[in-house]
């Protein structure tokens, strides 16, 4: 059976697109409501920062339908600060937390700092911390240094079912995409779009031509459909200029349903 397919973006808590997504008038409290309604998962990049308290993961809840799934970021004191050292009891706290989402809790991403260099000390440190990684949930990690992108390093992820995220991004060579598609590390893959990190003005609309690049990454996601259950995606403002379009894009690429803003508008004219 073909891998189930969710198409997303990177944060809801966009005030630009008030207008080409949210319908105006959009209070920012309702933005998350609107947002389930046109894609079926995000990714939350602030619990990167921050474990979230507990009202706020009650209200994530509420505010989605059943089905809908987030993505989460884990906490950068294990990541960055503690470079996966010693990191059993925020681990254990923040999955005390966001347990709380349920059936809507996705995969939980560990992006790594870039001064995450391989070495033979550093993958004896990252096989020790995967092995401790409490079993029962989806565990991704992106690399942010390419020299990670290896062999060795795609079997310590493999014996412990941990998908190596890819990335659409400057520090990644294209051309691995292909080859992590070909083989994946879980039964489960985590795809992140980018591009190429420039900053523009604004982000209410599509301003960069990446067809090349949407072209490419369908037929990414076209080769792991057949060797996983489940393939998260999510889109980055900076991937076009727009975070929704590009995934809208994706969406229709690969004839998975589309709720334009349109919809989104007439829905609001409803209450």
């Amino acid at each position: 059976m073909p891998a189930r397919i969710l198409i997303g973006t990177q944060g809801w808590k966009v005030g630009s697109w008030i207008g080409p997504f949210y319908p105006h008038g959009t209070r920012s409290r309702d933005f998350l409501e609107v947002y389930s309604r046109a894609f079926p998962t995000v990714e939350v990049g602030s619990t990167a920062f921050s474990i979230p308290a507990e009202p706020a993961v009650q209200e994530w809840v509420e505010g989605v339908p059943e089905g809908f799934v987030f993505a989460l970021k884990v906490p950068q004191q294990v990541t960055h600060e503690r470079r996966l050292a010693d990191t059993e009891l925020v681990i254990r706290r923040f999955l005390d937390r966001v347990s709380g989402l349920g059936e809507r809790l996705g995969p939980l991403l560990l992006q790594m700092s870039p001064a995450f260099r391989p070495s033979d000390a550093s993958l004896d440190l990252l096989r020790g911390f995967l092995s401790e990684l409490p079993e029962g949930f989806r565990w991704a990690i992106e690399f942010r240094h390419p020299g990670w992108l290896a062999p060795q390093t795609m079997e310590v992820l493999r014996r412990h079912r941990v998908a190596c995220a890819m990335v659409d991004a400057r520090w990644t060579p294209r051309e691995m995409a292909n080859e992590l598609a070909l083989e994946p590390t879980a039964d489960f893959a985590y795809l992140r779009w980018e591009g190429t990190g420039r900053r523009l003005t604004d982000y209410s609309r599509a301003q960069l031509d990446r067809e090349q690049e949407l072209e490419h990454w369908e037929q990414v996601v076209r080769l792991l459909r057949s060797r996983v259950d489940m393939i998260f995606g999510y889109f980055d403002d900076t991937f076009q200029g727009h975070a929704p379009h590009s995934a809208r894009a994706m969406q229709e690429r690969l004839h998975l349903p589309v709720v334009r803003p349109s919809a989104l508008r007439e829905q609001a004219e409803l209450f």
